[in-house]
């Protein structure tokens, strides 16, 4: 190989790893979004509106949780940053959810993959079956993007505090809702 062909070979990996490595860190980091007054309203309406089914098909009115702060937490079974969240997410559900608080997990997924997935990974939230139409209600709550996982908080007045795109961990969450406990 000649030294041209080497340079050029190490400049090529030298690129990947530094793109590899910023993908790594984003999505690790996540991104903290922040909508305009007017539209946090509204979308959550559209989500107090919205009624979703279980994985086993049994409808669920978002309505239900109005009162409490609610996170709202978007993903997929095929989602690697969701898989490595929702750990934290079941943690953070038993250290809380006596307290007027609640994770409602809505899945982009179909209910079969859905049911086995938090059987496997004993999800003890609400667990609620969107498959692609969850898209239209993640992009009305703040993520045009479409991108997983995506998760918004809620307080007991039933207004969008805060959006996050990307993954999210336990004490990001805490400290978003322990002033509201």
């Amino acid at each position: 190989m000649s030294k041209t062909n080497k340079l050029s070979f190490y400049v090529i990996v030298a690129i990947f790893s530094l793109a590899a490595g910023i993908a790594y860190k984003s999505r690790e980091m996540g991104i903290t979004t922040s909508l305009p007054e007017s539209v946090r309203q509204v979308a959550a309406e559209t989500f107090f509106n919205t009624t979703l089914p279980t994985p086993e098909g049994v409808p669920q009115a978002m309505s239900q949780w109005r009162g409490k702060i609610i996170v709202v937490n978007f993903w997929a079974t095929w989602c690697l940053p969701c898989r490595d969240e929702i750990p934290e997410l079941i943690d953070t559900y038993k250290t809380y959810g006596p307290n007027d608080f609640v994770i409602v997990g809505v899945a982009i997924d179909n209910a079969e993959k859905v049911a086995a997935f938090s059987k496997e990974f004993a999800i003890n939230y609400p667990v609620l079956v969107g498959e692609f139409d969850a898209f239209t209600l993640a992009e009305a709550m703040g993520n045009p993007q479409g991108a997983l996982p995506f998760t918004v908080t809620i307080d007991r007045s039933g207004t969008i505090i805060d959006t996050h795109l990307g993954r999210i961990k336990k004490q990001q969450i805490e400290e978003m809702i322990q002033p509201m406990l």
